[in-house]
This record gives structure tokens, sequence and C-alpha cells, in this order.
């Protein structure tokens, strides 16, 4: 039997970004996220804020075209739209307090049921994890989407009934963007809205750690 081929990483920036609506300010996280920018709708106008102090970037800048000082909050070098403001750190963070972001789009060890997230750990020793600025985009954005894997390396699910790490912010997460899926939060459980080629319902619902239910309008993955 064939294996089933999981969405990669540009497939799932591309439908992620394809949800920004015209006129919205997204911010993009650490990770998997920032792939956003090189996927953006043509006809539509997003504004991309960093929390560096950067507003209005685009896409990733190529090895030819990087400066030494225009990165996002990833510290990946990106290019200016013609708009492009370059903010103090406080100000950008500003922008986050004061409710103007339309979406923050964050990766996440966890989601939780009802749309709690977790996106941060501790370990001594041990290097990453650290909470960034997702703390207050969780807590001022207008929406949270979140981009991950649907599993972990050995399989366990992401998609859980509860968090078992410390909660970044509570019911914040609309939809879920995961390499099996479009998925949003239902309360006991999760609705998967889009499915990637190949797998079934039951297929995701095997790696899914909270009930699972198919949406009625329920279809394969949408990539212009």
């Amino acid at each position: 039997m064939a294996e089933k081929l999981r969405l990669t990483r540009d497939m799932m920036a591309a439908r992620t970004a394809a949800e920004f609506q015209d006129g919205w300010i997204a911010n993009l996280g650490v990770g998997m996220p920032t792939m956003c920018s090189d996927f953006l709708p043509a006809d539509r106008f997003i504004v991309l804020h960093s929390e560096n102090g950067l507003i209005g970037y685009g896409r990733a800048a190529s090895v030819q075209e990087a400066g030494p000082y225009v990165v996002n909050a990833g510290v990946l070098p990106v290019l200016l739209q013609d708009y492009a403001a370059i903010l103090h750190h406080a100000d950008a963070f500003g922008v986050i307090r004061g409710g103007r972001l339309d979406v923050g789009v964050l990766g996440a060890y966890e989601v939780a049921a009802n749309g709690d997230f977790a996106n941060w750990k501790t370990a001594v020793g041990k290097p990453g994890g650290g909470i960034g600025g997702a703390m207050d985009i969780a807590a001022c954005a207008q929406r949270i989407f979140i981009m991950m894997e649907h599993t972990l390396r050995d399989g366990r699910p992401r998609l859980l009934k509860q968090c078992n790490l410390p909660v970044t912010a509570r019911g914040v997460v609309k939809l879920v963007m995961t390499d099996l899926g479009l998925f949003e939060p239902a309360g006991d459980g999760f609705r998967i809205l889009e499915i990637a080629p190949s797998f079934t319902v039951d297929d995701v619902a095997a790696l899914t750690g909270a009930p699972l239910e198919a949406s009625p309008d329920l279809r394969e993955v949408q990539l212009s």
C-alpha cells in the first residue's frame, strides 16, 4: 500500500495565508508561520507586522536580496514593501497591545478542543521554546490561527482534549492548520473543515487526541 503523504509546510503556509482578508494586519510567529509571507493572496492588501519593529514587509529575501538588518521576528531576511515602516520595539508592541492585529499566526506544541493552546516550555540545559511575543499576540489579536504538525515524532497527537503543557492563552484559537488538514476547535472536540488528499476522516481521528467530527462541507485542502 502506498504511503499517505501529508501536506508540506509550503502547502500549510499557502492554505493559511488564503484565510487572510483584504486590509488585515497580520503577525506571523517564529517558525512555520513566517512562511505565510511567501503566499499572500495577490488580490488582497495584507500588512505584515513583526514585533521586532517591522511593519509592511513581504516575502522572504533570497541570498542575493538579503540585507544585514531587515529581518522578521524569526531573524530571517525579508523584503520591504513600498509602504513599510521601521518602528521602535516598544511601538511595535503597542500595535499588538492596542488590538490592531486582525490575526496572529503562531506555532504551538498543543491545541485543546476548547481553543486553548500551549506554545512554550522550559527545560534546563535545552535551547528554544521561549514565550517571545506570543503572550501579547494571543491576548490582544482579533483572532489566532495555529500552524503545526499534527503529531509528535513518535506519533502522539498535538490536538488534545486539554493541554498538558502550560497554556499560553485560553479559548482564543479559531483555526488550526496541520499537515493533515484544516480544523477548528469545537468545544468538546475538533471539526475538520478540509482534509489532506489520500487521508480519510478515520485516519485523522486515529491521530487526534480528542473527538473529531467532519464538517458537512468537508473537502480536500484547497490550494490555488
